[in-house]
Order: structure tokens, then sequence, then C-alpha cells
């Protein structure tokens, strides 16, 4: 007959063995251990939290937006979480063709294989429709739309690198929620980006199967935000506009790493050309209530 102290310390060595295997079978579908990874506006908000889930799921992720010094701080602060993946930051401006060229650059001069591109940099403009400026909608055309299609395609080789039958890379667009439900609430530039991005995703899906990458979006709803802090940096702000939403709060970073995780991982291979909305049940409401700002 086994003593107290014999049954406690099998029962703890199977405890192991349990968690073990749930581990194993857990980073099977989701680990991106030996993965290199980009983030366009990976400094703040959904970026950052894309580039956070990628790190502690075991990714190298270079981080870039316009403001250098942002990315390198978040980098910092990312490889301080003592993760199984590391980040670097740097500058990466997307609005003008020399700006993303250098950012092309700076990825080559890094790897000659990229796993997973996270094209989330992104621009608005609100204005009446009255006097909405032709620089406002040209501007956020630029940001939203022609830079992916621009930065895609001058990083596929570098995808074309990484990818495998078994185990594509993976580009995910940064979209909307206002780029599905027809409303602009002044930002007409921005809402109708983000349906052209939507549309460019599921045209780059069917193209790039035969080159063995995967196309997906996520279409956002409200989440803390630089873009949207006016409306979710406070406790009663975020609270409010949750309030609008079916389900009753803004979106959480946990949301945001687990789409990340699941288009990303080895368990998201068979997925292309969808468009994942992240927005609390809003695109399939039919209440009334009035569209709540966006981040993404």
């Amino acid at each position: 007959m086994l003593s107290t102290a014999q049954t406690m310390i099998r029962l703890i060595n199977t405890q192991a063995e349990l968690q073990l295997v749930t581990m194993t079978y857990l980073n099977s579908l989701f680990s991106l251990e030996g993965k290199t990874a980009l983030v366009t506006g990976g400094a703040t908000g959904i970026g950052r939290m894309m580039a956070e889930s990628m790190v502690r799921a075991g990714a190298t992720v270079m981080i870039a937006s316009r403001k250098g010094e942002a990315c390198e701080a978040v980098a910092a602060r990312l490889n301080a979480l003592d993760a199984a993946g590391s980040a670097v930051g740097f500058a990466g401006d997307l609005s003008s063709e020399e700006g993303l060229a250098g950012l092309v650059g700076q990825v080559q001069s890094r790897t000659d294989k990229l796993h997973i591109l996270a094209n989330n940099a992104g621009a608005t403009w609100g204005e009446g429709f009255e006097t909405f400026p032709r620089k406002a909608w040209d501007k956020i055309m630029n940001v939203n739309v022609t830079s992916i299609f621009e930065l895609t395609r001058d990083l596929t080789p570098l995808l074309e690198n990484a990818a495998t039958d078994d185990d594509p890379s993976r580009v995910i667009n940064t979209a909307s929620v206002m780029g599905i439900v027809p409303i602009a609430d002044g930002a007409y530039s921005y809402s109708v980006s983000k349906a052209a991005v939507i549309h460019l995703t599921k045209i780059l899906a069917n193209e790039f199967t035969k080159r063995r990458i995967t196309v997906n979006a996520f279409a956002p709803g409200p989440f803390p935000s630089k873009m949207t802090a006016f409306a979710t940096a406070s406790e009663e702000g975020a609270a409010n506009t949750g309030a609008m939403n079916p389900m009753g709060r803004i979106g959480r970073a946990e949301d945001i790493a687990a789409a990340t995780l699941f288009l990303c991982g080895y368990g998201g291979s068979y997925v292309t050309g969808t468009v994942l909305p992240l927005d609390g049940g809003y695109t399939v409401s039919t209440g009334d209530a009035e569209l709540f700002p966006d981040m993404g």
C-alpha cells in the first residue's frame, strides 16, 4: 500500500505530465517559435497587442512606425517580459515611396525570411461631408491602402522564402468594422479605405495560394488606442463606449492576441481570405446604437 507521501508524489507527477501534454498540444497549434515577423504601426494600439502576442509565442518581431524612438521603447519593454521571443524597433514611414523603400531595406538587412507580415499602420480623418477635403481623401487612401499593397508586394520574396507546404507564411491586414458597416460618422475616406483593405485581402488571398502565403484581415471594433484615446483613455470613456457595443465592452489585448496566434500559428494554416470581425457583435447587430469609435 502506498503511503500518503507516495500518493501525493504520484499525483503531482501525474498532474505535471498532464500539463506537459497540454502545453505540447497548445504549442503545436499556436507557437511561433523560430518565426520572424514585421508589425507596422506596432508601437501603439492593436499593433502593439499583436507584437506582444507574437513575442510571447516565441517569434522575433520587428516593430515599425513613423516614430522610431517609440518603437525602440516598446521593443525594450517586450524584451523585458522574459518571453520566448524577442523584439526590435525602428522607424518606418509608409506615407511616401521613399519611406516605404527604407522600411523594406530595414527588413531585408535583418532577415532573408519573413514568416508573418502584419499590415497594421493606418490613419484617419474626420470632417463633415460638405467640407471634407481632397487632401484628406488622398492621404488616408495612400496610408491605409496603397502602402499595404506596396509593402506586401515588396516583401513577398521574403514571405516566399519562409513558406512551406505545411506551414505557409502569413499576412494579416488590419481593416475595420467601418469597412463592413456603411457608416462613416465623418470619417469618409477612412471607412472607404478599410472596405478597400478587405477587398484587397481577398484578392491577394486568391492569388497567393500558389505562393504558399495566407492573407487574412481583422475588422476591429473599439479597442484602446492612440487613435481612440478621446473615447477610451479614461475608465468612464471606455465604459461609455463599451455600452454602445452589443457585448457591453470595448476590446481587450487578449482578444487581439488570441486571434493573432490563431491566424499565425500552425493551426491557422488552412485559413485564407477571411475577414475576422473583432467587434463584440456590432457587424451582426440589428440594434440602433451609434457606431462606436474604431481603432483599426
